[in-house]
């Protein structure tokens, strides 16, 4: 089922797809159903986002002149968040740009664990929030992989995994990354709490490259089972391969976008969150 359906599902409300027609040119036309509702919510996960992002602003004009008042953006998983300075002499801010065009059009934007450095809150820049996966990947791991560590790869993840492990009740190990290039990096380990099982954790796997290193640097200490989660599955073609070849028992993800790894959903959180926006 796809994240609208199971989402309108907890909301009891009514789901209808937008529906877009691409030219042989390449341009989109997108039509909506008439507004049942003042207040629709737009759902669309924006991986692979240059096209997309320009269909929902497509959609949210139609809404608004179909009699929509305010509009919600659900994005599961929100790109061009990670640029937020000037890294280089002529770059741009992506992330400020972005911010700038959703808010021009919705009224709150909804995503899950935005990727955020130096900006510290969604909120900060667009009027929207970014939802926490702690409590379901910590109740995934009491469920199935109780008997584990986590580990966060560097020295970002420390912050989400030492929650997730807190509310586990397990122990948890934070790795520093080194990055080498676009798909290589060196991850050194402290010392392990314990032996036996690792569950680890990151919010984006993309090159695979991250988890593979962690993966293949609890080999060498002897962990016999690793599984990987992870929040945004944006996994390249080979990515997959590439942590199973480093020796990972299981990959998985939630299902912010539809992929076969996807076993944790986070609908009901971001069903909550709506309903205690209704308040």
């Amino acid at each position: 089922m796809s994240f609208g359906k199971q989402l309108a599902s907890r909301l009891s409300a009514s789901c209808a797809h937008v529906a877009v027609h691409k030219f042989p040119d390449g341009e989109s036309l997108v039509r909506v159903l008439p507004v049942l509702d003042s207040h629709p919510i737009v759902v669309r996960s924006l991986h692979d986002p240059n096209s997309k992002v320009l269909e929902i602003l497509f959609a949210a004009d139609a809404l608004r002149r179909a009699g929509a008042k305010r509009l919600t953006l659900v994005a599961p998983y929100l790109p061009y968040m990670r640029q937020d300075t000037v890294f280089r002499h002529g770059e741009p801010v992506s992330q400020h740009v972005f911010a700038r065009l959703l808010a021009s059009w919705f009224d709150r934007v909804l995503t899950i664990e935005a990727h955020l450095h130096r900006t510290h809150r969604l909120s900060d820049i667009m009027p929207g929030r970014s939802l926490s996966t702690v409590k379901e990947i910590a109740a995934w791991i009491r469920r199935h992989a109780d008997d584990c560590f986590v580990v966060g790869p560097d020295s970002e993840s420390g912050p989400r995994v030492r929650a997730i492990a807190k509310h586990a009740g397990v122990p948890y190990i934070v790795g520093q990354k080194k990055r080498l290039g676009d798909r290589r990096v060196r991850i050194a380990l402290p010392a392990l709490p314990q032996r036996g099982r690792a569950v680890l954790v990151d919010d984006i796997a993309s090159s695979g490259a991250t988890l593979a290193e962690a993966t293949h640097a609890l080999r060498k200490r002897g962990i016999g089972r690793i599984e990987a989660v992870v929040v945004h599955a944006l996994f390249a073609a080979d990515a997959i391969k590439r942590i199973e070849r480093a020796g990972a028992t299981r990959v998985l993800s939630c299902d912010t976008i539809a992929h076969p790894t996807n076993a944790i959903s986070l609908a009901p959180v971001v069903a909550a969150a709506l309903n205690r926006g209704r308040g």
